[in-house]
């Protein structure tokens, strides 16, 4: 199975009124602010259940420290000495274990009352935590502990004496074997709900937000309302919106790229998923949100690796050729792409494995070789050469058109990408008038959708192959009022405003670290009229909101997108405006 990606902080809503913060004291807020915040959300319990947790990593930090001064000591010592005191450091260490209320292998029937970031169940032993891997909240389990450490520990789930409504069985047949979904064992509409939580829990947690109470029809209405009649809509609806989170239909079979590592067995090459905790290839041949294209040719090219000899690389000994199968299908037009990734140049019997494809796949418009012979688990090499067809294949997004490389990143479902780019033209707010940029612009996705409703669009982007990708692909669309440049957006932006370029909308769509420090100052000193925060990780956008918040703007709605059902990850489009316009 695939695994996703995975795979994109603010003051309570009384500090609304609050004046920007500027100059050096908004720099050390925001550093500050990013000090915190590693420790917050590295393991996060919805419901509040991390506390324990926190005060583990600060215990964990301060047993660094003191560790640290004993091993100066030591290094002073005889080496007699030295051993002796990591002796005596074991033994001490030993005994404050002993005082929690649960030891490695001890059995426990528990409660569990949440869910963490990670899909775990959540319980406790007389107030100690316990993360319990498959138990779904409301459940009471049975379960081995596998693992403690001073505030939590690991549990193992032996059984279910009381199920959750929300639980059905999950229709993978290799589900526990896989790590690729989290939570197929959740009814779809309960990962929905669990979602939106996960998002409500962090803007007040780390974002350190006041999240609307009122039912979401009332807040949707009254916030149409308040812009329709250009009202200050803060006023009428006390705190931030996160509205229900938009899932599929049908949320199967909906991913367009496999990413498939390529392993040997006694029963010759196998190509599938890495068994959980480890780089051992796992042999599948069917995965419920991949395409059943996908499935096909992976299983095609297997076969014919098979029949040809093919040796699968070895990333022990560096050694062996094919190491990994990628396929991308366009759900629009069915073009499909096969890229093998291969450690060395020359393929046996090259003409034999193409002409095989060809014959039992047309629907493949191109066939592509990546090359990469570096000891690494990075799936890409730099050198991509076509073997036959095209050198990109095409498809949609809305009715705008994609040409799709074999390096390039595009979403990986289709379906809810529309969905997530229609709400951030929403919240963008454009009349045709505008000039918006699109900060993180990649392949210019998101910059080609503003661009059909703004006057002019300008996109950044620090990965040069993307920009020209983006500028292909606005060649492609005959859209003449969208530019882009290649660069770090907290370099470019800048130099833009020196040239007279102000944005009224500022987009930003970054990966899961969150923004860069300097672009957020870069926001805060352009000062646009909106800022569109496109998330996929609610704990670095809750972090970047509230120093956006503290930098003048209010978080007026938030909504969650299920991109990648059955996992626990979930992106988010936020909608910030500045305080103070009439």
């Amino acid at each position: 199975m695939t695994n996703n990606r995975s795979g994109r902080g603010k003051s309570r809503r009384n500090a609304a009124t609050a004046t920007p913060v500027q100059g050096n004291q908004h720099k050390k807020t925001m550093k500050a602010t990013r000090e915190r915040e590693p420790e917050q959300s590295q393991v996060r319990a919805g419901n509040g259940l991390l506390q324990a947790e926190i005060k583990h990593k600060n215990g964990n930090m301060n047993e660094v420290a003191q560790k640290k001064r004993e091993n100066g000591r030591d290094t002073r010592r005889s080496s007699n000495g030295g051993r002796s005191q990591e002796a005596s450091n074991r033994n001490r260490s030993s005994v404050e274990r002993s005082d929690l209320p649960v030891q490695k292998n001890d059995e426990a029937v528990i409660d569990i009352i949440g869910m963490n970031h990670d899909g775990e169940g959540v319980g406790r032993v007389e107030g100690f935590t316990l993360f319990v891997p498959g138990a779904l909240p409301g459940e009471k389990v049975r379960v081995k502990v596998l693992k403690t450490k001073k505030q939590y520990g690991y549990a193992k789930l032996l059984d279910i004496a009381q199920a959750s409504p929300d639980r059905i069985a999950a229709p993978c047949a290799i589900y526990d074997q896989c790590g690729g979904c989290q939570i197929q064992h959740m009814s779809y509409e309960a990962q929905l709900s669990w979602k939106r939580q996960h998002v409500v829990d962090v803007l007040e947690r780390i974002g350190k937000l006041s999240v609307a109470t009122e039912p979401s029809e009332h807040t949707a209405q009254v916030l149409a309302d308040s812009a329709d009649g250009n009202a200050d809509r803060m006023s009428r609806v006390q705190g931030v919106v996160v509205h229900p989170t938009l899932g599929m239909s049908e949320p199967w079979r909906y991913r367009n790229k496999a990413q498939v590592p390529i392993g040997v067995t006694e029963g010759g090459l196998v190509g599938g998923f890495y068994a959980r905790g480890s780089h051992r290839i796992v042999d599948m041949n069917t995965c419920l949100i991949q395409d059943e294209r996908n499935d096909e040719v992976v299983a095609r090219v297997k076969e014919i690796g098979r029949m040809l000899g093919i040796s699968a690389y070895n990333e022990e000994t560096g050694r062996g050729l094919l190491r990994h199968v990628v396929v991308k299908t366009a759900f629009r037009t069915g073009e499909m792409m096969l890229v093998l990734v291969t450690n060395g140049r020359d393929i046996p019997h090259a003409d034999a494995w193409i002409g095989s494809i060809r014959e039992h796949i047309p629907h493949v418009a191109s066939i592509c070789q990546n090359v990469n012979t570096k000891r690494t688990n990075v799936i890409f090499g730099d050198e991509t050469r076509v073997l036959w067809g095209r050198d990109v294949i095409y498809d949609y997004i809305g009715n705008v058109q994609f040409a799709i490389s074999a390096r390039s990143f595009y979403q990986v479902n289709p379906v809810q990408t529309e969905v997530l780019y229609s709400k951030t033209v929403e919240y963008a707010g454009l009349t045709g008038k505008e000039t918006v940029i699109d900060a993180y612009c990649g392949i210019g996705t998101i910059s080609l959708f503003l661009a059909q409703h703004a006057d002019q669009v300008y996109g950044v982007e620090i990965v040069k192959e993307a920009i020209d990708d983006a500028r292909s692909n606005a060649l492609l669309n005959e859209m003449r009022n969208v530019k882009f440049e290649v660069g770090a957006s907290e370099d470019v932006i800048p130099a833009w405003k020196e040239q007279g370029i102000t944005a009224d909308v500022i987009v930003v769509d970054p990966p899961r670290k969150g923004c860069d420090p300097r672009l957020l100052d870069t926001i805060l000193e352009m000062r646009p009229e909106r800022v569109v925060y496109v998330s996929c990780n609610p704990s670095t956008l809750a972090r970047d909101l509230r120093i956006l918040e503290d930098g003048g703007y209010s978080t007026v709605e938030v909504q969650p997108v299920d991109m990648f059902p059955h996992t626990v990850h979930v992106e988010a489009v936020a909608l910030l405006e500045r305080r103070g316009l009439e």
